[in-house]
Order: C-alpha cells, then structure tokens, then sequence
C-alpha cells in the first residue's frame, strides 16, 4: 500500500511540476521546478519501469551465476561490490555529452531539450543501458559486435563492428575539441588539468603498490590533491614569469590532447586509466549532487526563454531546426549509444549478481541524465547575451568584442562589451568572447550557482574547479575510448594477421594505438583550426554517429528479444529504436541534401570552394580551406556510411525476426548455460 502511494504522490508532483515547466511563458521560471519535476521522473521510472523491465523483459535471476564468477580470472572477470562497480561504470559512461549536448541545445530555449532528456532517457537511454548489460552479461561480458554477429548473422555484425569502431573516432574528436577549447589561452584551467595527470598516476602508484585495495582512501587523496591544483591554477595564474608557461593556443593543445590519448591507450590500466576512474566517479558524483544543493538553496530563476525564435533553424551556434537537432544535439544526456560500449564491455565481466543490473545499468544512466539537467540549468541561468557571446564563435558574430555585441543585440538579446569584460575578469579569464563547445559558457554557469550559495568572491576559483571538473569528465571517456577503439582495431587487423589481434602483444598495440589516435587526432585539427570554432563541423555529425549507434544497440537487444520468445515485450526497445531512426535518418538527410551552408556538409563545402576559386575569402581563411572543403566532404559522405550502416544492422534484425516469428530457422542463441550462483558475499573494498 506504502508503494502505491508513494508512487502516486511521486506521480502527481512530477505531473505538477511538468505541468508548470509546459505551461509557464512568463521568464523567469524558478529552476526548482526543473529539479522537481527531473528527480520525480526519474525515481518512477527506476522504482516502477525499471522493476517491471527487469522482472518481465529481463527475467533477472539474482540465482544465476555471472561471468564475473564463473570465468574470474583476478584480471577481467573480477566479482565486484555494486557500489564499486556502480561507480566504474558511471565513471566510464559520464563523459562531455550530458554537459555540452544540453549546453548548446540551450539555443531552442530551455523547454525543448528539458523535456526530452526526462522523457528520452527513462523511456530510451536507461533501457538501453540496462537491456545491453544483462544480455551481455549472459553472453559472457560479449561486446556489442560481438552480441551482433553471434545474434544476428555475418552481414549484421560486420556492419556493426565497422560503424561502432568508425563513430568511435568522432566521438573522440569532439571530446578533444571539447577540451581545447576549454582550455586555450587559459593558464589557470591548462595548468590544472595538466596537474591532474601526474595526481591520476600517484593514485595509481599508491593503489597498486602502497596500499592495495584500498580504492575510498585513495580516491580521497587524489581528490584532495585535485583540489590543490585548482587553487595551485590561480597561483600560477598570478605569476607573470610562469603564467606564460601554460598559455597556449589551440593547436598546442591540441598536440597534447593527442599525445595524452596515445600515452593512455598503451599504458598500464593501472598506472592511468583506472585511477582516473576511481577520481572522476567521485568528483563527479560529488559536484553534481553539490550542485543540485546549491540549486535548492538558492533556487536560481531561468533567463533564457522558453522557446526561442531560433527554433526555425537559423541559430548561431549550429544550423538545423528544432526537430531533429534539439535531439541529436542533446544526444548523451537522453541516450547514449557509447554507453552500449561501456555497458557490453568492462562492466559485464565486474557485475557479481544479476539483480545489480538495474542499479548499475538504468540507476548509472538516469544519474547521468541528472547531470544533463543541472547542465541546462546552468547555461539557461546566464543572461542569454552572455550565454551566445561565450558560445557563437566569431566567424558568425564578428571577430572584436564590438562587432559581437552589436549583432547578438541585434537577436533581441542586449548584451554589452563592458558587461563581458567584467564578467571574463570575475572568472579569472581574460576574455569569455566565442568559447565555443559549452564548457567554458557552463563553468560560467556553475561558478555562478556556486558563487551565490557560497560566496561570489571565490568565482574565480569555482570557474577553474568547473572547468577541470569537466576536463575529468571528458578525459576519462577520451582515454578509455581511445583504448576501446584500440581493442576494436586490434580485433579487426587479427583477421589480417593473428598476432595483431592480440591485445597484449606490445607492437600490436603500439600500431593499433597509433592508427586510432591518428584518425581522431586529424578531426581534431581540423576542428581547432575552423575558423567557426568547429563545433559546427563536428557536433552535429557527433549526434547523428552517437545516436545511431544506439540505434544498433536497440537492434540487437529487440533480435535477441524475439529470439527468445519475448516478442510481446520488443516495443520496450522497439519503440525508442523507431523513434531513433526516424530522427538520425531525417538529420543525416538533411546534413547530406540540404543547399543550406549552415546545414548541408556538401553545401557548406561547394560554397567554400567557389569562394576560395574566386578569391574572396581573406588570406588567413583561404589558408586553411583546403583541409576544411575535404573534411566536409567527409562528413557528408561518413554520414551516409553510417546511415547505411544502421540500416544495414535495422534490416538484417527484422530478417531474423521474421524468420523466429514464422518458426523458420535463425541462429542458435549465444546465451552461457545457467549455472547456479555461489558467491555469496562481495567485499566493498574489492576492485578490478
């Protein structure tokens, strides 16, 4: 009786609160009633359709061994307590897209891309999650090629294993521009990010060596560490001697961004990877439950407006209207088709009870679209001049403070040179004008939050804290997805050649690392070198790849639904697989058709090039044209590869179905025989 009025009482304030947020036109909203309306959703959708999805869909057995157990090799398969493995796996997943997506979809408004990070992440992106984690962890930790081929057939797993490890290289691009952009001509926020590489090792020194085991204690010290080289930043910051040491612009931050992900992918998980995950889960979780603290205290009002005129497709930060860009562009925080990496790799072979694949699988997912809110949260709280000054780059607005002022004034959105100039001061920045990608605009953002609940003298220090907390957000997924694309590849030339498919053989994986570095590293020049600040370029083919590759996740979990003889229970993942090629399908379209220039790659690149024959763009443009032509180009055709790569893996999926719905033979299902668990107890402190 207590559930059902619980969940009743949950029912009715999310309904408020949703209710409010819809029908309220009248700036500025109250970001409670996000917060409201965000947790309630997400506690019916964890207590009532997490449950029944793990109950009737799943059939999650608490009895049946996982591989952790069965196959424990004290390396891979290691049964780990749900908490720890809870934090690796939200550690893994939580990368830039809950932060940027939102940050940049703010340009709609607020309403659009709140609405559908609650909907699409409890009805999409947690059973994606979720469904992917318990099919791989019945398959013996299989990766989602793998799940592909063995479930679906040769056609469906090659064109799943070619587009996962092809969209692999995008999202890692946009992870370094993410972080460059944050970090150019920048000391406090460089040096700081810099000093957290040496912290990540010492914890991995001290965690391997000096005290085995012992993951809070030595998460604790690494965060403490951390803290110190936030406040270190602004000590370097305010020595002219040495600020000049870790003053750079894009490219030699680009160098080390490359450099780092090829260090991280050959080094010992050990010595650099799995540290940073024991850091990030904490200072993730920490700032973002600190955050949604301070947003209750002082319960900020919203001063973007709801819906704004730049739905129609002119918006400055990135062309498109707001069906289907508002759902490619927010992307991670409402599903997330990297999570079906994570989700079919590490985590499977840590989980030790079947039971823990709700809380790790749709709890870690729903915890991620949290973060997303409280991203949108902060960017719709800056004054919206503020907030398109920071983020449109200056190829759009004009390359002085003066020029940019006058034409985002001319948007209907009054913002001054002086206001920003003071601001860019508060921050400890020397200026906030066209830093693209969402980071710097959401550090504002939290800075802001955190300054009114707990002092505006410190902004400065909260901007940088903000700033290297989203630096461990996406370094993390930058080196482990360097190191998965890495496995990918690897796997792939052992077709070629047996020796380099093995992952443990060091010049296997020195060429390997170094093919994989190379592909996202070249994106991310052309990125920095955009003189629109590359988002434009590579954002949006950033969604279309990430949701399509959810996209191939669904298919595979709705063919190994049907093959089990539970095809009433296929719209779970059948429903939001429809809607997910419906609206990749529409944006790659339009991407690839459109004469728009701010939309069509093709367009952008024709106009570009005649532009550059007739001698009409200024010498510092036509300088870099050339690679900027070819890699729009690239897009347009990349789009259409991975297009027909969904597909490809969509129809291949609806072959099978039909052939086990008609009683015609398919392949043998790849699910481990049941054998009954017998561990009965996971200590805390263990860890991979």
């Amino acid at each position: 009786m207590s559930t059902k009025i619980t969940g009743i009482g949950l029912a009715l304030a999310a309904a408020l609160a949703l209710g409010g947020l819809a029908l309220h036109r009248h700036e500025p909203i109250n970001a409670l009633w996000i917060v409201t309306a965000a947790v309630c959703i997400y506690l019916l959708g964890y207590r009532f359709y997490a449950a029944w999805i793990a109950a009737r869909v799943l059939s999650v057995d608490g009895s049946r061994a996982t591989p952790a157990e069965r196959l424990s090799n004290g390396r891979d398969f290691v049964p780990t307590h749900r908490w720890i493995a809870f934090g690796h796996h939200f550690a893994a997943i939580a990368g830039p897209g809950p932060l940027v997506g939102p940050t940049l979809a703010a340009q709609f408004g607020y309403l659009p891309g709140t609405l559908w990070i609650l909907v699409g992440a409890v009805l999409g992106g947690c059973v994606q999650d979720m469904t992917i984690l318990l099919l791989s962890t019945r398959r013996d930790g299989r990766s989602l090629g793998q799940m592909a081929r063995d479930e679906l057939g040769p056609l469906g797993g090659f064109a799943a294993l070619t587009g996962t490890l092809a969209i692999m290289i995008i999202l890692i691009a946009v992870l370094g521009l993410v972080i460059v952009n944050a970090m150019k001509h920048s000391p406090w926020g460089t040096s700081t990010v810099f000093a957290t590489i040496p912290v990540a090792i010492l914890v991995g020194i001290y965690l391997r060596f000096l005290r085995p085991g012992r993951v809070l204690e030595a998460s604790l010290l690494g965060v403490a560490l951390v803290l110190l080289a936030v406040l270190g930043g602004g000590w370097v910051d305010h020595r002219e001697g040495i600020r000049d040491w870790f003053d750079y612009g894009a490219l030699p931050l680009a160098g080390f961004v490359i450099v780092y992900g090829w260090t991280a992918a050959i080094l010992p998980v050990w010595l650099l990877l799995a540290p940073r995950d024991y850091l990030s889960t904490f200072l993730k979780l920490g700032t973002v439950m600190l955050l949604a603290v301070a947003i209750v205290l002082t319960h900020p009002q919203i001063r973007m407006p709801a819906i704004t005129q730049f739905i129609d497709g002119s918006g400055p930060l990135f062309g498109g209207k707001l069906f289907p860009f508002v759902f490619i562009t927010i992307a991670c925080g409402a599903i997330s088709g990297f999570h079906s990496l994570v989700a079919s790799g590490t985590t499977p072979k840590l989980i030790s009870n079947e039971a823990d694949v709700r809380l790790i699988g749709y709890g870690s997912m729903a915890l991620e679209s949290f973060v997303a809110i409280m991203a949108m949260i902060a960017a719709t709280l800056l004054d919206p001049g503020v907030y398109f000054a920071i983020n449109t780059a200056a190829g759009v607005v004009g390359a002085t403070p003066e020029a940019a002022v006058q034409t985002i004034s001319g948007w209907g959105f009054p913002v001054t040179a002086d206001q920003m100039n003071r601001l860019a001061q508060a921050m400890g920045e020397r200026t906030l004008f066209a830093r693209t990608g969402g980071a710097p605009s959401l550090a504002v953002g939290m800075a802001s939050i955190f300054g009114s609940t707990f002092g505006r003298g410190l902004l400065a220090v909260w901007y940088h804290f903000a700033i290297m907390f989203e630096a461990v957000f996406i370094l993390t997924t930058l080196d482990a997805g360097t190191r998965v694309g890495r496995f990918m590849l690897q796997d792939l030339l052992g077709q070629a050649w047996k020796p380099l498919g093995r992952t443990s053989w060091y010049p296997s994986a020195l060429i390997a690392s170094t093919l994989v570095v190379a592909a996202w590293g070249y994106y991310l020049y052309v990125g920095v070198i955009d003189p629109n600040g590359g988002v434009n370029i590579l954002w949006p083919l950033f969604g279309i790849s990430n949701q399509m590759l959810a996209g191939i996740a669904l298919s595979v979990a709705t063919g190994i639904l049907v093959k089990s003889g539970k095809a009433r229970y296929a719209l779970v993942t059948l429903i939001p697989l429809a809607w997910l090629a419906l609206i990749t399908t529409t944006a790659a379209w339009q991407k690839i058709t459109s004469p728009d220039i701010r939309i069509g790659f093709f367009a952008a690149a024709n106009d570009l090039a005649g532009r550059l024959a007739a001698g009409t763009l200024p010498a510092e443009r036509a300088a870099v044209a050339p690679q900027l032509i070819f890699n729009q180009r690239l897009d347009g055709w990349l789009t259409m590869l991975f297009t027909a790569l969904l597909w490809l893996v969509i129809l291949d999926m609806l072959r099978v179905c039909a052939r086990r719905l008609r009683g015609e033979p398919v392949a043998q299902a790849s699910e481990a025989p049941y054998q009954v668990r017998r561990l009965t107890d996971v200590p805390e402190g263990s860890s991979p």
